[in-house]
């Protein structure tokens, strides 16, 4: 969605569940927030409304009427603008929160390349860890991305800075083929930094 978007209505999903045993409890959150919904009180979570999102909360539902609890699915069609704008912040707190989070890791991520550039060990094992580690950074960007319904200048600035982290293994890597007198791959044959 485009940042001034609003959905055409939200999905609100409404919970309850036993206090005993907590999995279910915990499987139910964990999903919310993987799906990149947003907590409005004790049980109640909202989506924009899509037929994707409407298929999710259909399905928690029958899991946590599985589960011993209640639930309930509701679509609201229509809310004041003041309301769209709230729910729209509570959102973007959200991503906030997983960006701020990603930008810590990259910051470490390019401070770990110059201390080990620094100490001069350019070597493959440690390019490999690092090359695991541009990985992992990679696949949590897009998760997050694809769970930012409202994106901002924080998308943007997080694509940024990946890249900003893939150029320094780029350069990282290089050093370590110099090192070790090896010929680099072409650039683009390493799947690493794509």
């Amino acid at each position: 969605m485009d940042t001034d978007e609003t959905p055409a209505g939200w999905l609100v999903f409404l919970s309850q569940l036993p206090s005993s045993p907590s999995s279910p409890r915990v499987t139910l959150w964990r999903r919310l927030r993987t799906a990149g919904a947003t907590g409005m009180l004790n049980g109640s979570w909202v989506l924009p409304h899509t037929p994707a999102h409407a298929q999710f909360f259909e399905e928690l539902q029958q899991m946590v009427l599985r589960s011993g609890g209640s639930g309930f699915v509701l679509a609201v069609p229509e809310s004041s603008p003041e309301m769209d704008e709230a729910i729209v912040q509570r959102f973007r707190v959200d991503r906030d929160r997983e960006y701020n989070e990603f930008a810590e890791r990259c910051e470490a991520f390019l401070a770990e390349i110059g201390k080990e550039s620094r100490a001069g060990k350019f070597t493959f094992a440690e390019l490999e860890e690092t090359e695991q580690d541009l990985k992992k950074l990679a696949r949590w960007l897009t998760k997050i991305q694809k769970r930012d319904f409202f994106p901002d200048d924080r998308w943007s600035q997080a694509t940024e800075l990946v890249e900003r982290c893939r150029g320094a293994l780029a350069r990282f890597s290089t050093a370590v083929y110099e090192a070790e007198s090896v010929q680099e791959p072409p650039a683009g044959s390493d799947s690493a930094t794509a």
